[in-house]
């Protein structure tokens, strides 16, 4: 017995040694990223220490040099919060996200910026792109794309209309939950849900809870919000949000597909440097003629760019008027990349670079 204990007390005599060691490299991280603040100068704002290839260069590593027992994505999310922390010293970066809290975006937020970041959280994703356009917030974390159903209209539109540039992407596992403040299923006579998460629980709703009226609301905290009124009302939303308006959890995972995955985007107001492996969100309208989408897509074959994703949206130039937006690898100052676009440029009416970014950890 004896013996044990001296042996544990030893480990912990190690552990403690160690955090020291760690709280101190810590520290001295952020003296240096101080440094950084003094070599760029005085009078500068978070969003000029702001480097999202440096950091995918950091996290990148991190994840190479990984030999457990953490897993990488836990690794990832520790080395975050230290970058989070060491940047928010003297002013934390305003990251304006589709609101109230509790919702995926704010997860999306947490899980790019970290905590240490002001989460702005906003009516809707137009607001969205409304204050990072004023400079209200220095980004926005806004929806695109859901693995079972599609591209987010809304997102895609307001790219024709606004100066945005995507500076990032942020890919969140999404596991839907269903909150009340009823203690059965058999009580609820009412859903609300954001309409994206109705589509991805249709089966399950369709199983068990037949007949129940679904309502699609802005955001499912906005779903959790309204719950937490009324004692025959669930709402769709995840496990965050159903804590933070105190809500009773009936059911989890209950998504009809096991990868339920959300892709967002980060907007901001500027283009960023190469951080070795981008992607390149390009817009483009064509002209009304003959063969005027291969004239598009041939050159990125021609020059060996990559093709990820292609997606038409009616344009605000003039009726059955279309805009692509297309995805490709690479980024912006790539030879090969730069070389497809010029070509490209010289057969449709308009070609803008919406944002060269680094590709989401996986």
């Amino acid at each position: 017995m004896t013996e044990s204990k001296t042996s544990l007390s030893d480990v912990r005599e190690r552990i403690d040694s160690i955090d020291r060691q760690i709280q101190e490299l810590i520290s001295e991280r952020a003296n240096w990223a101080q440094e950084v603040a003094r070599v760029k100068g005085e009078g500068l704002s978070a969003i000029d220490y702001y480097r999202p290839e440096r950091e995918a260069h950091v996290l990148r590593m991190v994840v190479d040099r990984n030999k457990g027992p953490l897993s990488d994505t836990e690794m990832v999310r520790l080395f975050r919060e230290i970058m989070s922390s060491c940047l928010a010293q003297e002013d934390p970066l305003k990251i304006g996200y589709l609101g109230p809290e509790g919702t995926f975006s704010e997860q999306a937020v947490r899980k790019h910026f970290g905590h240490a970041a002001y989460g702005l959280p906003l009516g809707s994703i137009e607001e969205v792109f409304q204050e990072v356009a004023a400079g209200h917030a220095d980004f926005g974390v806004v929806p695109v794309e859901n693995s079972g159903q599609g591209m987010i209209q809304v997102t895609l539109d307001m790219f024709l209309t606004s100066d945005a540039r995507i500076c990032g992407e942020v890919e969140l596992r999404v596991h839907q939950c269903l909150h009340t403040m009823a203690g059965r299923l058999e009580d609820i006579k009412r859903i609300y849900a954001h309409a994206q998460s109705l589509q991805q629980c249709k089966t399950w709703l369709r199983m068990n809870l037949p007949g129940v009226e679904c309502e699609a609301v802005s955001s499912n905290a906005e779903a959790a919000r309204l719950a937490r009124h009324a004692d025959d009302v669930g709402a769709i939303a995840g496990e965050t949000a159903g804590k933070v308006y105190g809500l009773r959890t009936l059911a989890t995972g209950i998504e009809d597909r096991a990868d339920n995955t959300t892709r967002f985007l980060v907007i901001g107001r500027s283009l960023f440097p190469p951080s070795g492996n981008d992607r390149t969100s390009l817009l483009i309208t064509v002209n009304d003629q003959p063969g005027a989408l291969y004239h598009v897509l041939s050159p990125f074959a021609q020059h060996g760019v990559s093709l990820n994703r292609i997606e038409s949206r009616p344009a605000h130039s003039g009726k059955w008027q279309y805009a692509f937006f297309i995805d490709v690898s690479g980024h912006i100052q790539d030879e090969a990349l730069q070389a497809a676009v010029k070509e490209i440029e010289q057969s449709v009416a308009q070609l803008r670079v919406l944002g060269s970014y680094p590709i989401a950890l996986p």
